[in-house]
């Protein structure tokens, strides 16, 4: 079996450190795995600029989601909240 580990790494109890809630963390890293998804379907068309590819290493075998998760974990994405208007 490959080197694929899942949600089981990086450990939940870590990512849930580094955002307020699993609530958070589910918005934040399925953002990012679009973002990522449409990197690598932009990349198939020939356009890099639109889109930024994994900040972490990755392979192409690997899921958006995970790849988003270990970008989480490894502190190369920090959630910016925004200011409520009034």
């Amino acid at each position: 079996m490959a080197n694929n580990q899942g949600i089981i790494d990086p450990p939940i109890d870590e990512l849930l450190s580094r955002v307020d809630s699993k609530y958070a963390l589910v918005i934040f890293a399925s953002k990012r795995a679009r973002q990522i998804n449409d990197y690598y379907a932009d990349l198939h068309e020939g356009s890099l600029f639109d889109n930024v590819g994994p900040l972490v290493d990755s392979t192409i075998d690997d899921k958006p989601l995970s790849v988003a998760l270990h970008e989480i974990n490894e502190d190369k994405l920090v959630v910016k909240p925004v200011a409520p208007t009034e």
